[in-house]
């Protein structure tokens, strides 16, 4: 990873009512609120005067707000700029279990920086506390946990009739090549297309971020297909891209309108958008609208506004009384999609032996199928899950550039301490 130049391009605009968005969202009273360009760099002292003369090139505009997709930033991340300590904040009702406070010390012990962790059970958020001071509105790259998200919002659209899980996704984009054409939304979504790249190529995030998502799809099609469609999980390859491509095409809109119609409205989910990495240059790139956000890792949240996407999940589709997927968009997500594919092992999940779902990993499940833990942990330690039998879901909130997944006997102690201690 030394040897690359990382370079991002993030737009952050908010509408007249404070709602993060892109492209076709734009109002008048919008306006630009942050685009950082940061280069891989080789020390915190470089990178400190990088931002500084960020701001001084930028000064006309409100500000340089936190962002950098994790891959960019170097051991010190903006959003973890406040000096990290060992105490705790208490963000909303009530304070950990022991067990769980003691972990999270040792988190911070080991270089964490700040994170946060919330915990609740069906349409309740029972607690958010805050470590190492984080803020509550701090926004991280939240890595691979962006496939949940991006599941989500393919299934809001499957419930509106215009989408099927299992046709030939050729009926709404026509130009790829037939063996691709074959390929459906399930098979997509649950990493058992056969589409190249699932050995660390990265090819979606090698793209342009100024190409449409139809663009993307296009190009990752162009390659063989490395299995057999529906027999073997292999983690990690562009086929979100191509997934989104599908909504863009039945929908009309572009990928960042369709979440916010479907997701980050109706959940409030008020400070979640979606970036796009690139790996083939270090100029950077201009102000202008992301068309091809990375749809496996793309997504950019705070503990809070996840919270609320996990509360949805774990109350069959509900939120606020008001359903945002139907029960079975919520039985799809949430059941082992792979019972018998061939797992090809993936180091991106300190988790072994579990299957995949749609959009997130299925840890356990029973006899039927239905996944008993599902869980998305992202690259930088971003670790959300939901406990179906019982409702409780949880977050570890946090972002580590490098070897995140050391903090995991950590996390896995959070989790646990939470689930014991739940009402």
């Amino acid at each position: 990873m030394k040897n690359h130049k990382w370079n991002v391009s993030v737009t952050h605009i908010e509408d007249m009512y404070g709602v993060p968005t892109n492209g076709q969202y734009i109002s008048k009273e919008s306006e630009l609120f942050a685009e950082i360009n940061l280069h891989f760099i080789e020390s915190a002292k470089k990178l400190k005067a990088s931002l500084k003369n960020a701001c001084l090139r930028r000064r006309n505009i409100m500000g340089i707000f936190f962002l950098c997709l994790g891959l960019v930033l170097g051991p010190t991340a903006v959003a973890q700029a406040t000096k990290v300590t060992p105490s705790s904040t208490i963000q909303q009702d009530v304070s950990l279990p022991p067990a769980a406070m003691k972990a999270a010390s040792a988190m911070i012990a080991k270089g964490s920086g700040g994170f946060s962790v919330g915990t609740g059970v069906r349409d309740k958020v029972i607690s958010l506390t805050n470590f190492g001071g984080i803020k509550p509105d701090t926004q991280y790259p939240i890595a691979s946990a962006s496939k949940f998200l991006t599941a989500a919002t393919v299934m809001a659209v499957v419930d509106e009739g215009k989408l099927q899980l299992d046709a030939p996704i050729v009926a709404w984009l026509p130009k790829l090549p037939p063996a691709v054409g074959k390929l459906t939304l399930r098979q997509l979504l649950s990493q058992t297309s056969g589409l190249a790249g699932a050995k660390g190529e990265y090819y979606d995030l090698a793209q342009d971020h100024r190409i449409t998502l139809e663009q993307s799809a296009l190009d990752v099609a162009q390659r063989p297909l490395i299995s057999v469609p529906g027999k073997v999980f292999a983690y990690g390859a562009p086929g979100f891209q191509v997934a989104g491509a599908v909504v863009e095409a039945v929908t009309g809109q572009r990928w960042a309108q369709v979440f916010q119609e479907k997701i980050a409205v109706p959940l409030g989910m008020s400070h979640t958008y979606w970036t796009h990495l690139r790996l083939d240059s270090a100029v950077e790139l201009p102000l202008a609208e992301t068309l091809n956000p990375v749809l496996q890792g793309g997504a950019v949240s705070t503990a809070a506004d996840y919270l609320r996407f996990l509360s949805m999940m774990a109350n069959e589709g509900v939120f606020e009384g008001k359903r945002a997927l139907s029960k079975n968009s919520i039985n799809e997500m949430l059941k082992d999609q792979t019972p018998e594919a061939f797992m090809t092992p993936a180091p991106e999940n300190p988790i072994k032996g579990g299957h995949y779902s749609l959009g997130n990993w299925c840890e356990s499940w029973d006899e039927a199928g239905a996944c008993l833990r599902s869980s998305s942990i992202g690259a930088f330690g971003t670790y959300p899950w939901v406990e179906r039998k019982t409702g409780r879901f949880g977050i570890v909130f946090v972002y580590q550039l490098e070897n995140a997944f050391r903090l995991w006997p950590e996390i896995k102690a959070i989790r646990d301490a939470v689930e014991v201690d739940s009402p």
